[in-house]
């Protein structure tokens, strides 16, 4: 069974569907071992309090230097033997030297259908913004690789969302992670734990 860390930044909705799925069975190849988030006090690091998983903050801002910061997230990972890493609403970008320790090891949900509205600057309700400002009429989700680029990485899983006439960035929002989100994150941890060598014997 594979480790598997997840990395957040607020609410931890994801994280939840992730321990939901890992309850009933759904994420049976892995197992939660390690939340990190990047702000004290986000509430998803109570929720995995109460899932009983170990929990740690690494703050960005905590650090003089991103080398500092980078080293930071590795060891975190590499202490509790981490195999697979989850970003789950996690604000802070990677960068090219932690995506490459961890190369093909690290999974990301985006909230539109990749290529469209991603990259730098599209997350949370920016990217709903877009899609309804462009006037398209499918959304979605994907869960992807995580390389150097913002979202730029091999595309695991999608699945589309309809946009509605009286749809308002939060509304989708919602929707888009009900419908699409919380289905293909624990699907694709899953896929990934199936597949992947275990990094520690």
């Amino acid at each position: 069974m594979l480790n598997i860390a997840v990395m957040v930044s607020g609410g931890g909705t994801n994280l939840q569907a992730l321990i939901d799925a890992q309850s009933r069975g759904e994420l049976k190849s892995g197992k939660l071992a390690l939340v990190i988030s990047s702000k004290e006090g986000a509430y998803a690091l109570k929720r995995a309090e109460q899932a009983g998983i170990p929990t740690k903050v690494i703050p960005r801002k905590a650090y003089d230097s991103q080398g500092a910061f980078d080293r930071a997230i590795l060891d975190a990972w590499r202490e509790a033997r981490i195999d697979l890493v989850v970003l789950a609403g996690y604000l802070s970008i990677l960068s090219a030297d932690v995506t490459r320790a961890y190369q093909d090891r690290i999974i990301n949900v985006h909230p539109s259908l990749i290529p469209s509205f991603c990259g730098a600057g599209y997350y949370g309700l920016r990217v709903h913004q877009a899609a309804l400002q462009y006037g398209v009429k499918v959304t979605g989700a994907t869960v992807h690789i995580v390389n150097e680029i913002p979202d730029g990485g091999r595309i695991l899983l999608q699945k589309a969302v309809e946009i509605r006439e009286d749809d308002t960035p939060e509304t989708l929002q919602k929707r888009v992670m009900e419908e699409a989100e919380w289905k293909l994150l624990p699907q694709a941890a899953e896929l990934m734990c199936q597949t992947l060598e275990p990094l520690y014997q």
